[in-house]
Order: structure tokens, then sequence, then C-alpha cells
């Protein structure tokens, strides 16, 4: 079977071509796509710094570097998998609802078509539509979120829906099973100690950050696969949970975080695991450092996570 490859760098220069994942073909029509990668340029839900709604494109832009054989998870994810990149979801910049809505009907295309999707926001309150979209496919959820905010609370100045909340709704609408949630990374001030009230009462498994270097990753990853089992999960990777010393451009930062290497490592983690959909999200270009290191990473990531869907797939 012939699917579709990453350009040869070796005809095709990497700064050549329309920027697509890893230079993939760009595809709407989903007949027989595996996973398709999905631009979410939306950040009318964050809370403090804006700029993530021009994430997919710098990802996109960053990830022409990526070489298409992982040594680390020894897969050739393009020769197992039908990847395609299918564009960006048109959501509206100036109303949150109407973006939900039309976030949510494009991943369900995807769902339904039998793809993974995989996208590329845009701020965190796009994991919400995509969960409700995932699970209409799959069933409750298993979650495994990488980030430094629990993203638990249920409101902010009025709204209910903003980057801090998408878990919240995510569980109490059913889109997750809340004892197959698991949080790693939490770091940085609360507003008090009631912000894990929810986690008490719904049985959500946290893995702070001082718990990550003490358990060490190996212990982490062990502790994610228990809680998680074998059942459909979505993997939802928020960039804040990465320091920034290694990626400052994101639009939350906090301190203490998660290295590139460590992050690359729990991702890696996660092969085996049944995963049906997921994200990389918070990305905001405009307050990125030299050489768009965080846009670097968060392609990198991306590949990763390709990657663990590729190991579940036999050659």
């Amino acid at each position: 079977m012939n699917r579709p490859q990453p350009r040869d760098a070796f005809e095709s220069p990497r700064f050549a071509q329309p920027a697509t994942f890893m230079r993939l073909p760009h595809a709407t029509d989903l007949t027989g796509a595996d996973v398709a990668i999905l631009g979410v340029p939306f950040d009318s839900g964050t809370s403090y710094r804006p700029g993530t709604r021009l994430g997919p494109r710098e990802i996109r832009s960053q990830s022409s570097l990526i070489r298409p054989y992982s040594h680390f998870q020894q897969v050739a994810p393009f020769d197992r998998l039908t990847v395609v990149d299918a564009g960006d979801v048109d959501a509206s910049p100036v109303n949150l609802d109407i973006a939900h809505r039309a976030i949510e009907s494009r991943v369900g295309e995807i769902a339904a078509a039998g793809a993974v999707p995989l996208s590329v926001g845009g701020d965190h309150s796009i994991s919400l539509p995509a969960l409700r979209a995932v699970a209409r496919a799959h069933g409750p959820l298993g979650l495994v979120q990488f980030d430094a905010h629990v993203d638990t609370w249920d409101g902010d100045f009025g709204s209910k829906i903003f980057h801090g909340s998408p878990f919240y709704y995510a569980a109490t609408d059913g889109a997750i099973d809340p004892r197959r949630f698991v949080q790693v990374g939490i770091r940085g001030p609360m507003y008090g100690s009631s912000d894990f009230d929810f986690h008490r009462a719904h049985a959500v498994t946290v893995i702070d950050i001082d718990e990550v270097f003490r358990l060490g990753l190996e212990a982490v990853v062990a502790r994610i696969r228990e809680v998680i089992g074998t059942s459909p999960v979505y993997v939802t990777f928020d960039i804040d949970s990465v320091d920034p010393a290694f990626a400052p451009g994101t639009g939350t930062p906090e301190v203490g975080g998660l290295s590139s290497w460590q992050a690359q490592q729990l991702v890696r983690g996660l092969a085996g695991l049944s995963v049906v959909g997921g994200d990389i999200v918070e990305v905001s270009p405009p307050f990125d450092g030299p050489g768009q290191i965080t846009s670097v990473l968060a392609s990198n990531l991306l590949f990763e996570l390709l990657c663990v869907v590729a190991r579940r797939r036999q050659p």
C-alpha cells in the first residue's frame, strides 16, 4: 500500500512548498485516513496573554525539519499509518460558542471517518469540543493531561467556557470518565485549597510536579498506565507543562516545569495505550524565544504522539 509520506528532503528543500505538518499532503477528504492532523487557530478562551491562534501555522512551519523515523520509538509512522494534514478549522475569533461548534463538528467528522484526530491549538478550551466529538465515537474517554494548571474551574468573568474550564465540563458532561483521568505536572500558585475539591469529589488522579521529580519518569508512566488501563484515551499536552526556560512561547507560563527531554519521555511512555485522539495546545508564537524553540518542541511532541499511535498498528 502506498501511504502518503512527507516530502523527501533530499529532493525538496525543507523551507520550500506550503507549510503542512511535516510537509504531508493537505487533504480534506478523509477516506482511508488513519490519522488527521487538524489545526485549530483559536485563542478567544484565553484569560491572560493571547496569541495561540497563531500556533498551528508556526508549529507546522517548524515541523519541516522532523525526519520520518523515530529511533527511540523504533517506528516509521508513515509506513504504518495513512496520515494527512486536514487543514484548519475556521473557528470564529469573536464568538466562542460558534467556534466550539465548528471545532466539535470537524473533529466529529474525523472520528466518524475512523481516523484519529490530532489537533494543534489554539488555547486549551479547544479540548472540550474535541473531547465531546471523540466521545460520541468511542464512549466516555480516559484522559491524560500534561499541564501546569488543573483547568477544572467552572468559569471565569461570568463565562462558563474558557481555557481553564474544559475538563470540568468534559467530566460533568460525561465525555470523560473522571476515574480514568490523570493530570501530570501541575504546579504554581493556586487560588486556594478548594482548587482540588473537584478532584476529590470525582476521584481524579493528580501527579504534581514535585511527585514527578520525586517518583521519576518511569514510575509516573507506570501510574498513568495503571489509571488509564486499556480503554480508549485522549491525550492533551499543554505546552506550559514544560518549563518556560524550554518553552517560553505560551500565555500562562509557570516556572519549575518539565524539560524538553522529560516531556518527550513522558509522551513516549504512552505507547501501547489506546489513543483515539489528542492535542497540543497553548503555543503562543508572539511570546516565543529565539529560534521559535516552543514551536520546535511542540512539533516534535506531536510527532512523538503520532509514533505512539503508530506503535499500536502492526507493521
